[in-house]
């Protein structure tokens, strides 16, 4: 279920950070055509509402796989919530499967705190 009510679990920032879309643009690349990816960017760019979605059913509709808490880059977002430092919302492409255009990282280390944790998203529709 998703919801638009403030996370009270993590904390969120209220928008992406900067370099989260040109990484968006390139992961989404080799899936898409480029001209696709930088449509898919920008509309997540323009995208100003956040969604709240659980990390377990982010997992489940991308179809990825849990990242082992030992991950070097799951480790450092784990650090940031210890620390109470605000996490970037993650970037999604709705269909079947979801992707996860930016912020696999983050839904793991949100799930390994909780599995029903809320992960602030923004979300675009497959252009096709």
């Amino acid at each position: 279920m998703a919801t638009d009510q403030p996370v009270p679990s993590e904390r969120w920032k209220a928008e992406p950070e900067k370099q989260d879309f040109p990484a968006a643009r390139s992961y989404l690349s080799l899936l898409v055509s480029r001209s696709d990816a930088r449509r898919y960017a920008a509309l997540l760019a323009a995208e100003k509402k956040l969604w709240h979605y659980k990390a377990k059913d982010l997992l489940r509709a991308s179809g990825l796989a849990l990242l082992p808490a030992d991950d070097h880059e799951l480790e450092k977002d784990l650090a940031k919530v210890r620390d109470n430092v605000k996490l970037s919302p993650v970037l999604l492409v709705r269909g079947q499967p979801l992707w996860i255009a930016d912020g696999y990282h983050r839904i793991c280390a949100s799930y390994h705190i909780d599995e029903d944790a809320l992960v602030a998203c923004r979300i675009v529709d497959r252009l096709h």
